[in-house]
């Protein structure tokens, strides 16, 4: 391919993923997929991924065309799909529309299908270009990536801390240690993720609604789930008197009181009687049973043991730190990341992939846990 090919690709594939956005927190647990259709340099047709069980970004673009494209290239940041499930494979609608060329950004993450709908469409003799801006697509679905390659969600860490590295002063006043740009920005974030995690003590603490609140936007409301090991989340707390109007699930153990489970579950909350791992709910047991409900990704906005349990246990896929330029101190401060803690700095969790972004004054700081980017 001439770099000028390669560059009017990239062009095209970059409308591709912005197309792809637009489906945030709606296509779940499928990806985010947008299609731009190409002839003589002129896009003649768009379309994306609107809604779980709706059409998909191909044939949601070829519907704009009839199903006429003869000799066109149609761009999408994920490859085709080959097999029935809500709807027709796109591959067979990319063949009846008689599109010449196929310029794909990554290769179905599912290893059953990978790279199937690909063949059929070279088998057809269309072109197929694959890798243009792949690392991007790949970034943009890493949810769907994480959730179909391991039937597990894709867990992020969010934490919000001073300058000093504390979430809270010595009495437990916390309000607010971000600003409200900062603040908007996590409600972007939990429109996105299906469940949304806190252990009970913040419950105890807090006693916050965890909904997600955008002006001038319709949002979906995450699962919230609850780690409490011994069922002590207070009947007229927030998120149980809201369980009827906003899907709340308790991830206890035998240790609750068999009388309060019930109570819960009367009340509209779920629950889940999981196994104990160091006396405490078995989190990796979590996160399967969270999968197979189709939770597929997780703000985990725990205090600081339940964010060093995740970290320890390995189910924490990346990290969000909102830094804020304010100095607390104290040595009975809370942090963000408490536990056990680790001896050795040698044996510290890193991460990699760092980005930041500045919410004015507010730094917010995202990685990768090493070794699952």
């Amino acid at each position: 391919m001439e770099i000028k090919d390669f560059q009017k690709d990239k062009y095209y594939m970059e409308k591709v993923l912005q197309l792809a956005r637009q489906g945030w927190g709606k296509t779940r647990p499928n990806p985010l997929v947008g299609a731009v259709i190409v002839q003589e340099d002129e896009i003649i047709a768009e379309g994306y991924h609107q809604q779980y069980g709706e059409d998909h970004a191909e044939v949601d673009a070829l519907k704009k065309l009839n199903f006429q494209a003869e000799g066109a290239t149609i761009y999408v940041n994920l490859e085709p799909c080959s097999h029935y499930g809500k709807t027709p494979p796109c591959v067979e609608a990319i063949i009846r529309s008689k599109i010449a060329r196929v310029v794909v950004g990554m290769k179905d993450p599912n290893p059953l299908v990978a790279g199937r709908g690909i063949n059929l469409l070279r088998e057809q003799g269309i072109e197929v270009a694959t890798g243009v801006m792949e690392e991007e697509a790949k970034k943009l679905n890493e949810i769907f990536v994480k959730y179909i390659t391991t039937q597990k969600p894709f867990v992020i860490l969010k934490t919000a801390m001073t300058l000093d590295g504390k979430i809270a002063t010595a009495t437990g006043d916390s309000k607010w240690i971000t600003n409200e740009d900062s603040r908007a920005y996590v409600h972007h974030i939990r429109d996105r993720v299906a469940g949304i995690m806190v252990g009970v003590s913040t419950i105890i603490k807090d006693n916050p609604t965890l909904n997600t609140r955008i002006d001038n936007k319709e949002v979906s409301q995450p699962l919230r789930i609850i780690v409490d090991t011994k069922g002590r989340t207070p009947m007229d707390s927030n998120v149980v008197l809201t369980a009827k109007t906003q899907s709340t699930l308790v991830a206890t153990t035998k240790e609750a009181n068999a009388s309060k489970v019930q109570l819960y579950k009367e009340l509209g909350v779920q629950v889940l009687i999981l196994s104990l791992k160091d006396g405490r709910v078995d989190l990796n047991e979590l996160m399967m049973e969270l999968g197979n409900r189709q939770i597929d990704s997780v703000l985990l906005e725990g205090g600081g043991t339940l964010n060093f349990s995740a970290l320890q246990y390995g189910i924490v896929d990346k990290v969000m730190s909102f830094i804020a330029p304010k100095i607390i101190g104290g040595r009975d401060a809370i942090t963000p990341v408490e536990g056990e803690g680790i001896n050795k700095v040698a044996d510290a969790i890193e991460l990699n992939n760092i980005t930041h972004r500045s919410f004015q004054q507010d730094l917010l700081i995202e990685g990768y846990i090493e070794g699952k980017d």
